[in-house]
């Protein structure tokens, strides 16, 4: 039996992509595409990470990227932001097409990602840490007086609760961290946000908070946000729209309303399941 058999698809062209696209009262009335992504492929040596992938993302939508591990997730979101290079195809921001030189570019250019790690310095203050790299002076010297009060407002502004501006973010819990790293980049004046596993290991009171401040940003409405998770249900809550991630290709493009964690988890156990038969089959 061919791979081609045993998975169901020729394994050089893919699965299928299913597409619908929204209608009636659940359609989310959104403007054009702030961002896409035309004919990505990245590879590392003999693995190929991503595979002619097309990706786009509307003003003011939250994209939920879905997928194994390995899927290209990752992969897809470094390039996104410019930390790295694709082999092939371009992204386009705003209408024109753009090379990201660096993680720096991007964010200059209102592109920001915040990583599981959130890149915070648990010794510094919450203050501190909301103006990291870019620090008010007075002369010499930081103006600590400026940045903790407006800290302070901006994160009373978006909705984030936690004991103090001076607070060491060591003391904070996993999701005052991440909504302090969102908080950051948004302040930045980020217009795209990519959320790399925002909810990973959280308790339920945290992933809830989460969920509050990604709501508040979406009523904002000046912000377009790409979210990679796992939770398929959490995904669905929050997302507009929902892109499966498989062997480097994007199979599903689907809006929320018109999908379920029933049909994404039936795609996710039929992969598992050709997967384990062409084990079987080749041992």
């Amino acid at each position: 039996m061919t791979a081609a058999d045993s998975y169901g698809y020729d394994v050089n062209e893919g699965p299928p992509l299913q597409s619908t696209a929204a209608s009636g009262p659940s359609a989310v009335e959104l403007g054009d595409d702030v961002l896409r992504a035309e004919h990505l492929t990245k590879r590392f040596g003999p693995v190929t990470a991503l595979i002619d992938v097309n990706l786009h993302l509307r003003r003011g939508e939250i994209l939920g990227l879905i997928g194994d591990n390995g899927a290209g997730k990752s992969t897809l979101l470094k390039i996104l932001c410019g930390f790295q290079q694709p082999d092939t195809g371009q992204i386009v921001l705003n209408g024109q097409p753009v090379t990201f030189r660096s993680v720096d570019h991007a964010r200059s250019l209102g592109v920001d990602a915040v990583y599981q790690d959130l890149a915070l310095i648990n010794q510094l203050s919450v203050y501190h840490n909301m103006f990291l790299n870019r620090e008010r002076v007075n002369g010499p010297l930081l103006n600590n007086r400026a940045m903790r009060r407006t800290s302070r407002e901006y994160l009373n502004e978006m909705g984030v609760n936690i004991p103090s501006v001076d607070s060491l973010v060591a003391s904070l819990s996993g999701g005052q961290r991440q909504a302090i790293a969102v908080a950051r980049a948004v302040y930045s004046d980020a217009k795209i946000l990519l959320l790399d596993e925002p909810l990973a290991a959280m308790g339920a009171k945290e992933v809830a908070l989460i969920l509050d401040l990604i709501r508040d940003l979406k009523r904002r409405g000046d912000v377009s946000i790409i979210v990679i998770a796992h939770n398929y249900g959490q995904v669905l809550e929050i997302c507009d729209r929902v892109n499966l991630l498989q062997h480097g290709r994007i199979t599903l493009d689907k809006h929320s309303p018109d999908t379920s964690v029933q049909e994404l988890n039936d795609i996710v156990v039929a992969e598992y399941r050709r997967a384990l038969e062409q084990r079987q089959q080749s041992a």
